[in-house]
């Protein structure tokens, strides 16, 4: 059965689109195959892998308004067992354009079931924001993964997060489920990194992921590259911390 992770967070810049370009990036090399959706309009996971996102032949805004099928938008990248639809700011009118739509909360689910018996793992980067296309990825998915910064207010706005979660499961998707909080940006050297990663542990309890992901430059450096952490410096801090998600993923 296909795991579809929706990585969410309202909040900007909690490192969700490294997480997911990474965790996918780990998820390939752990020889999964493996589907990143790019559905934030700005196409940060798109331009990770180097993609133009001016030039798309197909994006995921031309899945969801039907004028192309879902396998011709696919992209191969550069890593072996990965796959990846990609984005552009095109998507941003999907959300005013669906609204006038018949089950306009389930474009994605049924965008992605063709293709659900291609892949193991399908992760969902989703825009900073719990609009339309939000819900739909969270109608859309199993499981979501909640990325947290190390850093003051971390917890501002996960209660609204979690109300959103409560009212898919409740009128759209009975089967959505939480597979864990990743705790992001960690600075050891810092008293706050460690106090807050203690309140979000008092609030999630085991729902936290035992691997953090430390704060490194080379993770800050990789996307300008065109370049998930692996290809640009695989002996980084950062590539061993999403190997360690990856595996902890997996065993969940």
């Amino acid at each position: 059965m296909t795991r579809i992770i929706s990585i969410v967070n309202q909040k900007g810049g909690v490192g969700k689109t490294t997480t997911a370009v990474n965790l996918a990036t780990a998820l390939g090399i752990y020889e999964r195959k493996t589907l990143l959706v790019d559905f934030d309009p700005q196409g940060n996971a798109t331009s990770g892998f180097g993609i133009d996102k001016e030039r798309l032949q197909a994006s995921i805004y031309d899945v969801l308004i039907q004028r192309v099928d879902t396998q011709t938008a696919i992209v191969n990248t550069a890593v072996k067992n990965l796959h990846i639809i990609p984005c552009n700011v095109d998507l941003s009118g999907a959300e005013i354009e669906l609204v006038k739509e018949f089950a306009r909360e389930n474009k994605l689910k049924q965008a992605l079931e063709p293709i659900l018996s291609e892949y193991e793992y399908i992760l969902i980067d989703c825009p900073p924001s719990l609009g339309l296309l939000t819900i739909n990825a969270l109608t859309a998915s199993s499981d979501v993964l909640i990325p947290i910064q190390c850093e003051y207010y971390a917890l501002e706005g996960v209660s609204q997060l979690l109300n959103t979660i409560r009212l898919i499961k409740k009128n759209l998707n009975p089967e959505l489920a939480i597979i864990g909080v990743v705790m992001t940006m960690f600075d050891k050297r810092l008293n706050l990194s460690m106090q807050v990663v203690r309140e979000v542990k008092r609030y999630f309890k085991e729902k936290i992921f035992q691997t953090i992901i430390y704060r490194n430059v080379k993770l800050c450096e990789a996307p300008s590259f065109g370049k998930p952490i692996f290809h640009y410096d695989i002996s980084s801090v950062g590539a061993k911390n999403y190997l360690q998600l990856a595996t902890e993923l997996l065993s969940r």
